[in-house]
């Protein structure tokens, strides 16, 4: 008789959680990485008339870590949007090329423009995991004490890039 109403608890239960997990935003994910230092790393250039990447480029400015690859579509989606803030000059962007075959991703920035100051080449994907990417396109606003301040996973969007990259961005240069 008295767990009678067990069955009954443990659905309203699941209808709660589930209704709670209705509410939240599946395209933000919690990062441990938010308000720490960028972890150490110190990748070789894409481009040979392009600087590599390491973490002490990122001190001293405001910067915008773009990992991407030449196969992700999504990366594809967002690019004309970096390009676009490249022209702006609101705010340094740089570029990690993750697991990409140099020759395809050197064709790919030749087809659809190079937004970035500073392009290192993540061959092996040790420094995406350093940074806790969970994949391609994964972007990072780093404050000019090297600090990660705001994780996109997926794409950027206009919407992503007007309400909270340049917002953020111009707060954190004063």
């Amino acid at each position: 008789m008295k767990f009678r109403y067990v069955p009954l608890v443990l659905f309203a239960l699941v209808v709660v959680l589930f209704a709670v997990g209705l509410t939240m935003d599946p395209r933000t994910i919690p990062s441990a990485m938010i308000d720490k230092p960028a972890p150490a790393f110190s990748l070789p250039p894409l481009k040979p008339e392009k600087p590599g990447l390491a973490q002490a480029d990122l001190a001293g400015k405001v910067t915008l870590v773009n990992f991407f690859a030449s196969w992700c579509v999504p990366c594809r989606a967002e690019h004309p949007l970096l390009m676009d803030l490249q022209k702006q000059d609101r705010l340094a962007i740089v570029g990690v090329n993750y697991k990409d075959k140099p020759e395809d991703a050197l064709a790919w920035l030749q087809r659809l423009g190079d937004p970035y100051g500073r392009i290192g080449k993540d061959a092996d994907g040790r420094a995406a995991i350093d940074f806790g990417v969970y994949g391609v396109p994964e972007t990072y606003l780093i404050d000019a004490k090297g600090s990660i301040r705001f994780k996109q996973v997926g794409p950027l969007t206009p919407e992503v890039i007007e309400k909270t990259v340049l917002p953020m961005a111009a707060e954190l240069a004063k």
